[in-house]
């Protein structure tokens, strides 16, 4: 085994045991974080200098993405007017290793001065953050993995998970979904797989009564160039879908057919409020291209196609 090979595991061991005593050593003051959080009308403000600062632009944005209004203010920036970002009604989540970040005085009396709630996060019980602090969470003593003690490595892994675990607690309390995640991430493939079916279904449809004449059954299909077209009863409501395999069953005397002679009944189908990725999920299972978008009621709203999610990246 290489050398970069053994410090590489060795880092990784060392931060994983750190998590492992960061994740026993959580009590209390974990819920009173969550509750804190719960009861501020504001959002949170998570500061942080140096490594922490990293770290907190990070969290504060995990939070601001999973329903947590949130925001960093860079505590030097703080000290020159940002100070008016933190405002009563907020909450203040400040990260320091030590505690004795100096940067940080300004913002905590502001938090002092003013009844602001104050998370601190550090890993000295006793430091001038945690005393201040209306709810102190302590990093437990774990070894950096930089083996000198100097990088900050496993505190700031502990310090993100930390973050993404309050993130989460909030989260499965408000019970967010992947539908109200989607609302913070519209873009990119990952807005793609939580868009709903509704968000991607093509409105115009290939439609023809059960009673149609193949010849105009066919007609739709060439029209619309989806290479199928659903088939509606008296009632409006889905009743089949005629394919192209349909068509090769029934080649023979093809045209002297009506489409409920010729359709598949019962297709797969799928609502409009759905996500997308079931579309997908459906379509891959069952081999087809095309997925037909019903109503409650049964009545057609849409078509998705195959080449919907090749345009979005989601395959």
């Amino acid at each position: 085994m290489s050398a970069y090979l053994q410090a590489a595991r060795r880092v990784i061991r060392t931060e994983a045991e750190g998590l492992a005593l960061l994740a026993d050593g959580l009590g209390d003051s974990f819920d009173r974080a969550v509750e804190t959080v719960l009861a501020a009308r504001g959002r949170v403000v998570v500061s942080g200098m140096g490594k922490s600062g990293h770290v907190g632009r990070k969290i504060a944005a995990t939070l601001a993405s999973t329903g947590t209004p949130a925001q960093f203010v860079h505590p030097a920036e703080a000290s020159h007017g940002d100070l008016g970002m933190v405002t009563q009604g907020d909450v203040a989540l400040v990260l320091s290793n030590s505690g004795e970040t100096p940067e940080l005085a300004d913002l905590i009396a502001h938090t002092r001065r003013f009844q602001i709630p104050l998370i601190g996060v550090a890993a000295r019980a006793q430091s001038t953050l945690l005393r201040q602090a209306d709810v102190a969470l302590v990093l437990p003593a774990a070894p950096e993995a930089c083996g000198t003690g100097i990088v900050p490595t496993t505190s700031t892994t502990m310090t993100m998970a930390l973050g993404d675990a309050l993130a989460v607690a909030l989260m499965e309390h408000r019970k967010f979904t992947p539908e109200h995640f989607r609302t913070f991430h519209p873009g990119g493939k990952l807005g793609a797989k939580l868009s709903k079916v509704a968000d991607l279904m093509h409105q115009d449809m290939p439609l023809v009564s059960e009673d149609a004449p193949m010849a105009e059954a066919l007609l739709t299909i060439s029209q619309k160039s989806f290479g199928v077209t659903g088939v509606t009863d008296v009632q409006g409501r889905l009743t089949g879908i005629i394919t192209d395999g349909d068509l090769r069953r029934h080649m023979q005397g093809l045209l002297d057919h009506r489409a409920a002679e010729v359709m598949t009944r019962n297709p797969r189908t799928i609502g409009p409020d759905q996500l997308a990725e079931a579309a997908l999920a459906e379509m891959q299972d069952r081999r087809i291209t095309s997925l037909f978008v019903v109503t409650p009621q049964g009545a057609p709203a849409g078509l998705i196609h195959i080449h919907d999610f090749l345009r979005t990246g989601l395959v």
